[in-house]
């Protein structure tokens, strides 16, 4: 697992074979981010379910003005930290948030966050997708023309609703990637 574009383009980052995780493959992620080129310079990124960081750090490696990572599994946390680290993205760059997803969401409705650019890639046998998106509506947390890019095994278990408009969706073996677009 690398980073594929950008200022780290190149470096190798840890965490591939971390247990509860699944890594965006390479090539999924080259291509995604090359959906996202344009995207990500100079933007507020939240990474949430991060397992190793890999999509969070090739945000910063893109020019992100800051990645929150949020993940409930401290040794992914400390995977982030060692890649981050390595890396050396400087403090200032980044936030670990290690808490599951919906205590994260409240704490960063709290911090009054808004993002540009959130990355959702929960576990596939769950309905986090559907909560995740709901509270990020709720407490809004996403800015106006805000996207939310959407990583599952099934495309049903992306919701859709008068919020957010699909921008692009492509699949890559047995994932799909969906990229929303906040319309209201």
């Amino acid at each position: 697992m690398k980073v594929i574009s950008g200022k780290y383009k190149g470096s190798i980052l840890k965490g591939h074979n971390l247990e509860g995780t699944r890594p965006t493959m390479d090539r999924v992620k080259e291509s995604l981010f090359a959906m996202l080129q344009f995207a990500i310079d100079e933007k507020i990124v939240l990474d949430l379910f991060a397992g190793s960081g890999n999509l969070g750090i090739e945000a910063l490696s893109m020019k992100a003005t800051k990645v929150f990572f949020v993940d409930h599994n401290k040794k992914a946390i400390e995977c982030i930290k060692i890649n981050l680290n390595n890396l050396n993205i400087k403090d200032k760059d980044y936030e670990l948030i290690n808490k599951d997803f919906i205590k994260a969401l409240n704490l960063l409705e709290q911090g009054q966050e808004r993002f540009d650019i959130i990355f959702l890639d929960p576990p596939y046998n769950t309905n986090y997708l559907k909560i995740a998106i709901d509270l990020i509506t709720e407490k809004n947390l996403i800015n106006k023309d805000g996207l939310i890019v959407c990583e599952s095994d099934n495309l049903n278990k992306i919701p859709t609703n008068n919020n957010y408009t699909s921008l692009k969706s492509k699949k890559y073996g047995d994932k799909y990637i969906v990229i929303l677009k906040k319309v209201i």
